[in-house]
């Protein structure tokens, strides 16, 4: 007997570690709510409604029976064959896995090792710290009952912090005796594991075998049934229903939905980019023929797909995040407004070089932040005049995401500071934060500019993940893998990863989709994961995948950042521009009004820190000097020639994303130091207020350096010193 079934040729691929991901609380919220409560009662259809479900309905069950007519044929046997070479392959990974668990726990031990010696360190430390207090207590004279109580309090912390240390040896050495235990079983546990991996790769390649004698790889290839299987998606999950509701409200709406299910090319454009979010279909064409009839540009080319994805992604209101101080600011994401402000940004040429080589899929990614799109104006503005090299670095995977590591500073101190007039990631740049705000601000930063960027976190940890021209990259956390929930429709982060990789080569992609669409037309739950992957084109779908990524020898980057994520300082090694500084750059100029205008690059004289002091090219022309938030404290000074001796007014043009920032600066040998309370810009450019400093005819050196408590990031363009007349 034959069974009408689609599959693909596949063949071989690598064997890979699979994370399981726990289901995120907002699924396991409404699993609990699909349980215990009852669904809420459909609101009855007009005599209209009626009639559209009935139309739809119809259509759906045409497309269906076509379908089913244009399977191919396929042995039962042969299927038989395939899906138990298939179970054995699934027991050969179970026990793969089962085997690395074990290597892994027994290596767990060095972890636990590690921190005990840190806290010998410690208690070590603190031991000689007593012994030093008890020796000064009893070599104290005078007051003899004073010593007393001196010496019996630092007695008391000894014994207190002897007993730490004492704990602290045992804990250490035992510690050291299961490391030393687990050296010697490692051996064997690799070699039981490397067994196990060989079991697999010979599993997988029987399945790929039996997959292959099925003989159906031409069909998959084939676009023939495109349009009918897309079209079919679309009307079964939607729902019949659903759509007569939209439709019943009138008939321009029903003539929108008809022209929808009547356009194969931009259903197959949404198929591919997996669908409309809440599978509002209709919504998301409304909002599509909004934006076109609002702009020409956005009929064809990257304009187009561009639209496509906010009406996608925008199918179901995206939340927007306002400051505080503006509660009647619109609770919702505007997407004709989110649409045309990337679209001016894109023809300006604001948005990254790379933005015009993505797909609808990814610009998704880009388009559904929660900022304003006049957050977003302001997010690269502020970037273009503050770092600007972080802008055009060729390391693609810290370009935009590392001001980061540069400006947030890490921890939750400062928040109180936030601002009401602020919108969050103003506030964040600001005050800085621990994982979650780091991440949310490095999104943010990265669709700015329109690369495509999704949330990754991992236990206990907040981390980002983003686009590059070589795949996509872990920032601020663990590597691929490590994710705790599932991103997005994909169970886990490797299954959003393989997703992406297979996406690099669109064409043979085409195959994991058809294989996925037959399986919705045929009733299966839809699966982007091995792990909830029930049927059997779902699964057939996934093994193409994998089969795509193993011919492209796709390779995973490596996590950047990762000793960054809860931490200040880096041990990464950034990839600095080199700029070149003219002798025009450099050149420091005196107007016949005899004001005298510095260049900030010509400074003569850094000391402490190297790289505390970054030159870099500017927005306004020429060169620009940032002084960076991390290390030490940094003096720098200009050497330069005054036309007469007399007081000057100082100022100096900046950029701020921190409040309360100050420059000290002596002129020549003065004592004092003028404070020059630099003025919180918000990321633009604006001017400090005049300081008065007194200089001498002729040679002079005007010395700074930086005060207050909390030192942050500050730009400089140039200073200015006007006669005080």
């Amino acid at each position: 007997m034959k069974r009408k079934i689609l599959v693909g040729v596949v063949c071989l691929f690598a064997v890979m570690r699979m994370g399981v991901a726990d289901a995120t609380a907002a699924s396991q919220k409404a699993k609990k709510a699909q349980k215990s409560e009852k669904p809420a009662p459909e609101t009855p259809l007009t005599a209209e409604g009626e009639k559209l479900i009935t139309k739809y309905s119809e259509m759906l069950k045409t497309l269906q029976a076509e379908i089913d007519k244009a399977l191919p044929l396929i042995d039962e046997q042969e299927k038989a064959a395939y899906l138990k070479t298939r179970d054995v392959e699934k027991a050969a990974e179970a026990n793969r896995n089962a085997k690395q668990a074990d290597l892994d726990k027994n290596r767990s031990g060095a972890g636990l090792l590690s921190h005990h010696k840190a806290w010998l360190d410690r208690a070590t430390k603190g031991v000689a710290e007593a012994k030093e207090k008890l020796k000064q207590a009893e070599a104290m004279e005078g007051d003899k009952e004073a010593k007393a109580k001196a010496v019996k309090e630092a007695q008391e912390a000894l014994a207190n912090i002897q007993k730490n240390y004492d704990m602290a040896v045992d804990a250490t050495k035992g510690a050291q005796d299961a490391v030393d235990k687990a050296k010697l079983v490692e051996p064997k546990l690799i070699e039981v594991l490397e067994a196990a991996e060989k079991a697999l790769v010979l599993a997988q390649a029987n399945t790929m075998k039996a997959v292959k004698e099925l003989n159906l790889g031409d069909f998959l290839a084939s676009d023939k049934l495109d349009a009918k299987l897309v079209k079919c998606v679309i009307l079964k999950d939607a729902a019949p229903r659903g759509l007569a509701e939209y439709a019943e409200q009138g008939k321009d709406l029903e003539t929108l939905l008809d022209k929808l299910l009547a356009d194969d090319v931009l259903m197959l454009q949404m198929a591919v980019a997996d669908g409309a979010n809440g599978d509002k279909y209709a919504k998301a064409m409304e909002i599509y023929t909004a934006i076109q009839k609002a702009s020409d540009k956005a009929k064809d080319g990257v304009l187009q797909k561009l639209a496509l994805a906010v009406a996608l992604e925008h199918a179901v209101p995206v939340k927007q995040s306002n400051p505080a101080a503006k509660p009647d600011a619109p609770t919702t994401v505007d997407p004709l407004k989110r649409y045309l402000h990337f679209e001016k940004a894109y023809l300006a040429g604001e948005l990254d070089p790379r933005f015009k080589d993505l797909s609808v899929w990814d610009y998704r990614m880009v388009v559904n932040g929660d900022e304003p799109d006049e957050i977003i104006g302001w997010g690269r503005e502020m970037l273009r005049n503050y770092r600007p090299d972080e802008i055009s670095t060729p390391d693609y995977r810290w370009r935009y995401v590392q001001a980061v590591k540069t400006e947030v500073k890490y921890g939750s101190g400062d928040q109180k500071n936030d601002r009401p007039e602020l919108q969050n990631y103003q506030n964040i740049i600001m005050n800085g934060g621990v994982c979650g705000r780091r991440a949310f601000f490095g999104r943010f930063i990265l669709r700015c500019f329109g690369i495509p960027t999704v949330a990754r976190p991992q236990v206990g940890h907040a981390t980002l993940a983003h686009w590059t021209p070589d795949g996509w990259v872990v920032n601020l956390g663990a590597n691929w893998g490590c994710g705790s929930k599932g991103i997005g429709k994909y169970d886990t982060d490797l299954d959003f990863l393989a997703m992406t990789q297979a996406r690099k080569v669109e064409k043979t992609c085409l195959r994991v989709h058809r294989a996925r669409w037959v399986g919705d037309v045929l009733g299966e739950k839809k699966a982007f994961g091995f792990k909830s992957a029930s049927g059997f084109w779902n699964e057939l779908a996934l093994l193409i995948q994998r089969q795509i990524i193993e011919e492209a020898k796709a390779v995973a980057l490596a996590a950047v950042g990762t000793d960054i994520g809860e931490a200040n300082e880096s041990k990464e090694k950034d990839v600095v521009q080199k700029v070149v500084l003219s002798d025009e750059d450099k050149a420091i100029v005196t107007d016949k009004n005899g004001i005298i205008t510095i260049p900030a690059v010509a400074c003569s004289t850094s000391t402490n820190s190297p790289g505390k002091i970054l030159f870099m090219e500017s927005k306004l022309g020429g060169k620009q000097m940032h002084y960076n938030r991390s290390g030490d404290p940094l003096n720098f000074e200009y050497t330069l020639m005054a036309p007469e001796a007399g007081k000057y007014a100082l100022t100096a043009r900046v950029v701020t994303t921190s409040a309360e920032q100050h420059l000290l600066v002596t002129a020549n040998d003065a004592v004092e130091q003028a404070d020059i309370a630099v003025p919180f810009t918000t990321g633009m450019w604006d001017k400090t207020p005049p300081v008065e400093v007194s200089l001498v005819k002729g040679k002079n050196v005007l010395r700074f350096s930086r005060g207050g408590q909390n030192i942050k990031g500050l730009t400089i363009k140039d200073l200015t010193l006007k006669p005080v007349k």
